[in-house]
């Protein structure tokens, strides 16, 4: 199922997984949501359902398998260890979405962080402005495979493999063979290393559930203006609620003492707060704004949005630019949690932040997807890596497990597009 929208042209055709553009008419009870809700999903659009059926699976399993695992100290790593892949993944949505894939994010993040390390050491430059040359080093890679992807027409396939190979020799360059620069700025390695105080945590979920429900409340008012369809207040009322209790859940375990007698350590960890305001921020961009109408609109039918007056090589090479930059936070988060860099830094993550993406739900054929999806799946595929590695398995069979579910995940999205097309939902 499709629908339009308004634009400064013709209206665009945009694929249902659009959120905030489907329904029919005003607001409706709460059944006849939920029967909208299922007729899509026996139609093909399961979205992240595989995602949290499978990861309330793994939990299960690794908590019986190992006491350890639901404990507070390694629910906090979980958290530190997932987020450089989750927010790769996040990053990686927005050329998914296009239908496009860029192999080259993880070496992105990984030759930015090296320049990074490296010019941080002591008497170098100040990290602030470090950081900066870094997200620029980014910003610059995703421009040059924006320019070959939509002004020339490689495929992006090509254009990204390209880099992932040719940025590996930057990186031996900038680094050295076998060389390691050791992570200084105290700010950064606390990102990963560092807990906030418990009253801030609990106030980090306050400011997050205000924002959601002010966005919320803009939301239904802008449709209620237009005559747009809008979800029963209730619906939002249920989603709310179950975000607050999951919420004060995680904030009360994780503010528990989980170190020792002598060296007390509670807090939710910093990077928590600042993976939040990521989701929030390119949920809003995706789901409400023009750009992300036309992310989905262009990986749906992109001749039909060229057609309806769409910039599409703009919106790809902006896409790109996006990828690259949210792709080198990754790595910020990535060399604070390792605490160094090196020449293979970011040179195997980047397919497993593809497999994250599409493990959660977001289709790699272009035009179905969320930026929670990513993050589902991101945390599907972490929660894979420490359950195994809590049962002592080798390396080996736990790359085998994420391939497997992967393409398992690839099989299911195809199927399910199949079965939309099959049905015309």
């Amino acid at each position: 199922m499709s629908t339009e929208i308004e634009s400064d042209g013709p209206a665009i055709e945009v694929p249902a997984d659009a959120p905030s553009l489907l329904g029919k008419g005003t607001e409706g009870g709460v059944g006849e949501a939920l029967s909208a809700y299922w007729s899509r999903v026996r139609g093909g659009d399961m979205g992240p359902l595989p995602a949290v059926g499978g990861l309330v699976v793994l939990v299960a399993i690794f908590a019986v398998a190992n006491p350890l695992f639901l404990t507070q100290r390694n629910i906090a790593n979980l958290f530190t260890q997932a987020a450089p892949l989750v927010t790769l993944a996040m990053a990686l949505v927005f050329v998914l979405l296009l239908g496009e894939i860029d192999l080259s994010a993880g070496v992105t993040f990984g030759t930015a962080m090296g320049v990074f390390v490296k010019i941080t050491q002591p008497g170098g430059m100040a990290w602030p402005l470090a950081l900066l040359i870094s997200l620029a080093i980014g910003a610059a890679i995703g421009t040059f495979i924006g320019f070959f992807v939509a002004r020339i027409g490689v495929p992006s396939f090509v254009v990204s493999l390209g880099l992932f190979l040719g940025l590996q020799g930057v990186m031996l360059v900038i680094i050295g063979a076998g060389g390691t620069y050791i992570l200084n700025p105290a700010p950064i390695l606390a990102i990963e290393n560092n807990n906030l105080p418990p009253l801030l945590g609990w106030l980090m979920l306050v400011v997050a559930l205000a924002a959601l429900l002010v966005v919320a409340l803009i939301d239904r008012r802008r449709r209620i203006a237009s005559g747009a369809p809008n979800p029963p207040l209730s619906i939002m009322i249920a989603k709310l609620g179950v975000i607050a209790l999951l919420g004060a859940a995680v904030v009360f375990y994780l503010n528990q003492d989980r170190g020792s007698a002598l060296h007390p350590l509670q807090g939710v960890p910093i990077v928590v707060p600042i993976i939040l305001l990521i989701i929030m921020v390119g949920t809003y961009v995706l789901d409400r704004t023009r750009y992300g109408r036309y992310l989905y609109a262009i990986g749906g039918n992109a001749e039909a949005a060229r057609r309806s007056g769409v910039n599409v090589a703009l919106v790809k090479w902006t896409a790109f630019i996006t990828c690259s930059v949210l792709a080198v936070v990754a790595g910020v988060f990535y060399v604070s949690q390792v605490g160094s860099a090196d020449a293979s830094t970011g040179t195997q993550i980047v397919l497993s932040g593809v497999a994250a993406a599409v493990v959660g739900g977001v289709s790699l054929f272009g035009g179905r997807g969320r930026l929670m999806h990513a993050v589902l799946g991101g945390t599907v595929i972490a929660v894979i890596t420490n359950g195994m590695g809590l049962l002592s398995f080798s390396a080996g069979a736990n790359l085998a497990v994420t391939g497997g579910v992967l393409v398992l995940a690839a099989t299911v999205d195809a199927l399910a597009r199949k079965r939309s097309g099959a049905t015309g939902v």
